[in-house]
């Protein structure tokens, strides 16, 4: 059983006007990772929740719902524990905050009734965080799913995936609306489930789950930080217009070619990465290809660029 990411993106790329992949980048980039970055490091437990597997299920599935459109000019920003933070450590960290706090952002009941003011408030920073009414709206959903289905427990929708992550990431997409990352193209249903695919990495990195028996079926996670490190490093490519549109930092639109372009070849070009590393002797995951582009974007990279901007709820 498949999630059909790999399949259906692969479709995109062999179609693709706007977006190519360099093969010759990805091998050079392959003996880049493979020298002089580490292993995937052990989870973060300064800003993420810490406790035990069941609550921290509960919490991850909050954040990973949430996780998504930090770009903005300012960019949104909380200070944690004198640490000034944004993007994904900032949300992290803010809910962790707040269920210390005593915020019940663990209770399925809390969730489905919260309201604006009390998220405003959980996520409060230098400037509102985008898309806040979304954020409510999947929040809310979360709520209402886990009292609907699971008896407001995620543990519950974990149980029943019965250590597939293939079968956890099927369930998140079929009943959370939210979690439901699809695209047109060319007539085609493109796949890319980016967040809950992230969540089934998630669970296991924390250790809310044992593991998964199948988590090589995960691919990397198209947002808009791994395909900025991709362009950094001559792996992807632009044609003349888009490439002149992201650095002009002008909105490329949700579903549109250019995006799922982007996005496709970002998924395909993990798949590339993986099997040369493999090759250089360093088994892994795509999902570790994933965590070691990520932590690339966080650093200073090679001929950086901006990372296209999309609006959505989806990354």
């Amino acid at each position: 059983m498949t999630l059909g990411v790999r399949e259906t993106t692969a479709l995109v790329v062999a179609r693709a006007r706007r977006v190519q992949i360099d093969q010759e980048a990805v091998a050079a980039l392959a003996t880049t990772l493979q020298r002089s970055l580490p292993t995937t490091p052990a989870w973060n437990q300064r800003y993420h929740l810490t406790g035990p597997p069941d609550d921290l299920a509960q919490y991850l599935l909050l954040v990973d719902a949430l996780n998504f459109s930090f770009w903005g000019d300012p960019k949104w920003t909380i200070e944690f524990e004198g640490e000034p933070l944004d993007g994904y450590w900032a949300l992290a960290a803010a809910l962790k905050r707040a269920i210390l706090a005593g915020v019940p952002l663990l209770d399925a009941r809390f969730l489905a009734t919260l309201d604006r003011a009390t998220l405003a408030e959980v996520l409060h920073g230098n400037v509102e965080i985008p898309l806040l009414d979304d954020r409510l709206a999947n929040a809310r959903e979360v709520g209402q799913v886990l009292l609907d289905r699971y008896g407001g427990a995620f543990a519950t929708a974990i149980a029943l995936a019965d250590g597939s992550a293939v079968a956890l990431v099927r369930l998140l997409v079929e009943q959370f609306s939210s979690f439901d990352d699809r695209a047109r193209y060319a007539g085609w249903d493109v796949r890319f489930y980016k967040r809950a695919q992230l969540l089934a990495a998630d669970l296991a990195a924390a250790g809310a789950v044992p593991g998964w028996r199948d988590i090589a079926e995960l691919t990397v996670f198209a947002d808009y930080q791994l395909p900025r490190v991709l362009r950094a490093f001559g792996v992807l490519k632009y044609d003349s217009a888009l490439a002149a549109a992201v650095d002009a930092r002008r909105e490329i639109p949700a579903g549109s070619a250019e995006e799922v372009e982007i996005r496709a070849a970002t998924v395909q070009a993990g798949e590339l990465l993986r099997g040369a590393l493999t090759s250089l002797g360093r088994s892994i995951t795509s999902a570790e290809v994933d965590y070691l582009l990520w932590t690339a974007a966080q650093a200073g990279l090679p001929n950086d660029r901006p990372y296209h901007r999309t609006r959505t709820i989806f990354y």
